[in-house]
């Protein structure tokens, strides 16, 4: 199945207990002490079969980027429908180029692509939480966990365009020392059936 029939949402629309954890439109501020809105528009999700189905790109099915374990909200792990923000359609296009340029498959880590601004790592300070950034541990049959593997891939990465920011090695907070970190900074996507009017 392909991205096309998904389905979008105005998660100012939803029930209160999506809203209170989704946060939509709501300002938050990075670990630099830079504001940005939070995301608006979602992709209604109805399934774990459905999600597994949707390619958001030849390679990537929408399941391996939302993935979470029990650090997310209860509401949003034990039941459906999920909401994944639209922006990552966005990510999918990055990581199916990435895989193209190093020609292996990619793997994302769990909690490494969408987390909600209610999951315990990092919560709504976290890129993750516009569903922009993915985490990878693995290409093809190397495993990044070392300072060499990292910072091969995140030259590749890195050339694939300025949107691009991946982190360095290393154990400081902007740092990665086993997977490597992509993200396209703190995009939102508005698909052409939503109005952002109030």
């Amino acid at each position: 199945m392909s991205a096309e029939g998904l389905r979008a949402v105005d998660a100012f629309s939803l029930p209160e207990e999506y809203r209170a954890l989704l946060r939509p439109g709501e300002m938050e501020t990075d670990f630099q002490g830079n504001a940005h809105r939070l995301p608006r528009f979602f992709y209604e999700i109805s399934s774990w079969q459905e999600a597994h189905e949707i390619r958001l790109a030849p390679h990537f099915t929408l399941a391996e980027l939302m993935l979470v374990d029990c650090r997310e909200a209860r509401l949003l792990v034990s039941q459906f429908p999920h909401y994944v923000p639209c922006a990552i359609v966005l990510l999918a296009k990055f990581l199916e180029d990435f895989r193209r340029e190093v020609d292996a498959p990619v793997f994302i880590s769990a909690n490494g692509g969408y987390r909600s601004p209610a999951h315990q790592i990092g919560g709504a300070k976290s890129i993750h939480a516009w569903g922009t950034a993915a985490n990878i541990y693995r290409v093809g049959d190397t495993f990044l966990s070392d300072a060499k593997s990292i910072e091969k891939y995140r030259a590749i990465a890195a050339s694939l365009g300025p949107a691009v920011f991946v982190r360095p090695f290393g154990s400081e907070r902007v740092q990665t020392d086993d997977h490597l970190h992509i993200d396209l900074g703190f995009a939102s996507l508005t698909p052409r059936e939503c109005s952002e009017a109030s």
